[in-house]
C-alpha cells in the first residue's frame, strides 16, 4: 500500500552523483564513475558504468510513495515472471536482498537492457506484445498482492479530483466547469469498476515501458504494478480511429487468448480507464510540484490554458463514453 508520511519538500535534494556513487560500493558494487540520468520523474534512474567494463541501471524510489513490503512485492513478481521465462526484467540481489538502502533511500539495481519501443503497426510485434502480457496475467493470477493497490475509480480518479480541488491547483476561471465535468465524470465510470475480477497486472504498459530486442518485448519498470482488471494492460496497445482500434483489437485477443482468457465483458472498460489515466496524470503533476523537476518538465501546468485542454480532453472523454465499446468479434 502507499504510505501516508509527509514527502521531504524536495525528496531527491541529496541525490548527488556521489551519494549515487557511494550507494552503489555500499552494496558491494565497484563503479566507475559513470553516470547518465534516464527518463523517469517519478522516480531518480541512472545508468552506470562499473570498473570490470559492464553496466548497471539504479533506481532510487521517490521517498514516501511506497512501504518497503510494497517494494518487495514488486521485486517478487518480476522476479517469479523471470523465473516463468517471461521477458522482463528483474532487480539483481546484491547483500542478500533486491530491495537496497542508503541513508534514507530505498533503491534497487538490474542489470542494463538494451531495445527500443515496440512498433505497434506491425501486427506480427503486436502479437508478440499481447502473448507475453497474456503470460504475465496468467502468472499474475497465482495469488494476489497484499501490500500494493487496487485499481479503482476512487483511487484514481476521485482522489484526483479531491486533491486538485483542495489545494487550489485549478485556476479560478475553469474551476465551477472542471468541478461540474469532473463530478459527472466519476458518477459514470465508478459503478462500472465494481465487482471486477483483478489480478497482478503491469499497472503502466505505454511503450516507453517495453524494450524491443531481437523480436522479444522486455518488460520494464513495475513500479505501477496493482491488483487490477486485465484490459488495463492492454487498451494502451490500442490507437487510431475505431476501425483501426478494432483490427488492432482482434489481433491482440486472438493472440492473448493463447496463454490466458479475456472476460470480453471488460471492453467497456476502455474509455473508463483512459478517462481516469488522464484524471490521474493531472493530480500527479500536481502532487510532484513541489519536486524542482517537475515545474521545468511540465511548464505550462499552472497555466489557464493547460486546464483549458484537460477539460476540453475530459469533455471528449465523456462524448466517447456515450458511445458503443469496442467489440470483439
Amino acid at each position: 500500500m502507499q504510505t501516508t508520511e509527509a514527502i521531504p519538500p524536495a525528496p531527491y535534494d541529496g541525490l548527488g552523483p556521489d551519494t549515487i556513487l557511494d550507494a552503489l560500493e555500499h552494496v558491494g558494487l565497484a563503479p566507475n564513475g559513470s553516470l547518465h540520468a534516464m527518463n523517469s520523474y517519478e522516480n531518480r534512474v541512472y545508468q552506470a558504468g562499473l570498473e570490470d567494463g559492464s553496466f548497471v541501471v539504479v533506481k532510487f524510489y521517490r521517498p514516501g510513495r511506497w512501504t518497503r513490503a510494497a517494494v518487495e512485492e514488486e521485486h517478487a513478481f518480476t522476479q517469479a515472471l523471470f523465473d516463468d521465462e517471461i521477458s522482463v526484467v528483474p532487480p539483481m540481489h546484491l547483500q542478500g536482498s533486491s530491495v537496497l538502502t542508503y541513508l534514507h533511500y530505498l533503491f534497487a539495481v538490474f542489470p542494463r537492457q538494451g531495445g527500443h519501443p515496440p512498433n505497434l503497426e506491425n501486427e506480427q510485434d503486436l502479437e508478440v506484445l499481447a502473448r507475453t502480457i497474456a503470460r504475465i496475467h496468467a502468472a499474475g493470477s497465482r495469488q494476489p498482492f497484499q501490500h500494493r493497490n487496487a485499481l479503482s475509480a476512487a483511487g484514481l480518479g476521485k482522489a484526483s479530483r479531491d486533491f486538485l480541488l483542495e489545494n487550489d491547483f485549478i485556476p479560478p476561471e475553469v474551476v465551477t466547469a472542471y468541478e461540474t465535468l469532473s463530478e459527472d465524470l466519476l458518477q459514470r465510470i465508478t459503478p462500472l469498476l465494481d465487482d471486477l475480477q483483478h489480478i497482478r497486472i503491469h499497472g503502466d504498459c505505454h511503450m516507453g515501458n517495453v524494450l524491443w530486442r531481437h523480436d522479444t518485448p522486455h518488460f520494464v519498470d513495475f513500479d505501477d504494478c496493482v491488483m487490477g482488471p486485465p484490459i488495463q494492460d492492454l487498451w494502451m496497445l490500442l490507437s487510431g480511429e475505431r476501425q483501426e482500434q478494432t483490427i488492432q483489437l482482434a489481433t491482440i485477443l486472438d493472440a492473448y487468448q493463447d496463454f490466458y482468457d479475456f472476460d470480453t465483458r471488460t471492453l467497456p472498460l476502455i474509455e473508463p480507464l483512459r478517462t481516469l489515466r488522464i484524471m490521474h496524470h493531472s493530480a500527479w503533476i500536481a502532487r510532484r510540484w513541489h519536486d524542482p523537476a517537475f515545474p521545468v518538465a511540465f511548464p505550462t501546468f499552472n497555466t489557464v490554458n493547460y486546464w483549458s485542454n484537460h477539460i476540453l480532453a475530459l469533455r471528449e472523454q465523456m462524448a466517447m463514453l456515450d458511445e458503443l465499446p469496442l467489440t470483439y468479434l
